[in-house]
């Protein structure tokens, strides 16, 4: 789902050589391997670096195919409408988890991160109770909108635009999260030539420069 505003944009842009537009269809990471792994009819894959390379050692991807596209950071927002708190350290951090009374989180690879984090931190056990993980596919920052949560973490473009969100910054110092984000020419494809061009494309300045502007980099 982070990707998703990227890819919009460039199927409303990007053309192959003949003319060929780019059509993208999301859904949350787990939901997408799924998909992929009982069949889907699609050409490409954009899903979390590690993912697409299992689903490479599977046999659902044209070996040698696989490349990295864009790195993104994980960000923590609160609702628009709280006191921002100070977040510059990990002090800051420490202090802005532990006053939580309720920490949005998401199913994808920024989640698993947090809940890694928090284990390094030594804070796993006193905030369990307060964990909120999202349903795939839904943004965690929604949760801080509807009020179910007073704190969320997520990739940054996918907060960045919902209303009733304030993102604070990415996470300070050596507790920073990022995620990498790959393409492959999936095995699925009928048109293996026209799926290569297009994940070049992908892996272009123009993508390079629309993921920029989602806070992302190339990788």
């Amino acid at each position: 789902m982070a990707t998703r505003p990227v890819l919009a944009e460039l199927g409303a842009h990007l053309r192959l050589a003949d003319g060929t537009r780019m059509r993208f269809e999301s859904a949350g990471g787990v939901e997408i391997a799924r998909r992929v792994r009982e069949g889907a009819e699609a050409d490409l894959l954009v899903l979390a670096a590690d993912a697409v390379t299992a689903l490479e050692r599977d046999g659902h991807v044209v070996p040698g195919t696989a490349r990295p596209l864009w790195v993104s950071p994980v960000v923590a927002a609160v609702p628009a409408d709280a006191p921002a708190p100070a977040f510059d350290t990990v002090d800051d951090l420490r202090t802005a988890l532990t006053s939580a009374t309720a920490i949005a989180y998401s199913t994808g690879p920024s989640g698993t991160a947090l809940l890694d984090l928090l284990h390094r931190l030594a804070l796993a056990d006193t905030l369990a109770d307060r964990l909120v993980q999202a349903p795939p596919g839904v943004p965690a920052g929604s949760l801080l909108a509807s009020g179910r949560a007073d704190l969320a973490f997520q990739q940054h473009s996918e907060l960045m635009d919902l209303p009733g969100v304030a993102v604070l910054g990415p996470l300070p110092g050596d507790t920073a999260i990022t995620s990498l984000f790959g393409a492959a020419v999936l095995a699925a494809t009928t048109a293996p030539a026209r799926a290569r061009e297009a994940l070049a494309l992908l892996a272009g300045d123009e993508a390079a420069r629309r993921a920029a502007a989602r806070g992302m980099t190339r990788a």
